[in-house]
């Protein structure tokens, strides 16, 4: 008797476990179904500033409320209105329902759009422990945990991760492989630890790949002053505030939306001041 119920309880157990699997795989063929109605043919034909581009979401959001990438579709327009608050509360949804896919994104945004740097560090350093490193916006989670680590003036940190970043970059790709805006940041970090001879440097090794970018410009300008080359400090400086003038900034997609750490708004009252000009 103890043997036939037990018997009976693997069948079940079995049967259930299949039938849990089928209806995993119906589900997400539903879902790519609702996506299909209310994403792709519903707001995806109207601009994500209307309000249509919501209503239709919404809509496919009532059917069912677990679609990760309704929500994360539903955040868009709230970055762009710099309503971070409430951008961030849809996006916890899309990272609830896909951990793994959402969840380094959201580090990135609050890093670069929000500006949240103490909640982007634990979103960055929570995805590396849990599923290791990637890649946002053609940087690694690395290179955004350095940005964070450099607007909290925690000046040493973002060092660490910038070389150990930069140096395994350059032994698997090598050298020019190695995106300019990490060296950047490594040379802002140098300047910010007074380490003006390191800093040249690595601005010199950004302005052969940029020539004209006018923020490298700026710094190095900053750099050259504090080892007391002024003249040259004074030509670099309007150098850069004319390449400025001609748009060579930061050229990353999230620039043309937010300012970046350390981008220069080349207030020039400001940078005269700043050489004494």
């Amino acid at each position: 008797m103890k043997t036939y119920f037990l018997i009976l309880f693997i069948a079940l157990f079995a049967l259930g476990c299949n039938q849990v699997s089928v209806e995993k795989k119906v589900d997400k063929k539903t879902q790519n179904k609702i996506i299909d109605r209310y994403l792709k043919k519903g707001a995806w034909q109207h601009h994500y500033l209307t309000k249509e581009w919501e209503e239709w979401i919404d809509k496919g959001l009532k059917e069912d409320s677990t679609i990760a990438y309704l929500w994360q579709q539903k955040a868009l327009p709230y970055w762009k209105q710099t309503k971070y608050s409430q951008a961030i509360q849809f996006y916890d949804k899309a990272v609830q329902y896909d951990r793994q896919k959402w969840l380094s994104r959201l580090g990135f945004l609050k890093c670069i759009f929000a500006k949240n740097y103490n909640d982007a560090l634990i979103d960055l350093i929570t995805y590396k422990k849990e599923f290791g490193t990637t890649y946002e916006q053609d940087h690694s989670l690395e290179f955004y945990m350095a940005l964070c680590y450099l607007q909290l003036n925690q000046y040493d940190n973002a060092l660490v991760l910038l070389k150990e970043t930069i140096g395994k970059e350059e032994i698997e790709h090598g050298t020019t492989w190695v995106h300019y805006l990490d060296r950047f940041y490594l040379a802002i970090t140098y300047y910010e630890l007074n380490d003006y001879e390191k800093a040249i440097t690595e601005f010199d090794k950004v302005l052969k790949e940029y020539p004209t970018f006018s923020d490298a410009q700026y710094y190095k300008s900053l750099c050259l002053k504090y080892i007391d080359k002024y003249e040259e400090a004074k030509l670099l400086m309007s150098k850069g505030k004319l390449n400025y003038e001609n748009g060579n900034s930061f050229n990353e997609d999230s620039s043309t939306h937010e300012t970046y750490p350390y981008q220069v708004t080349w207030q020039w009252k400001a940078s005269k001041s700043l050489l004494k000009l």
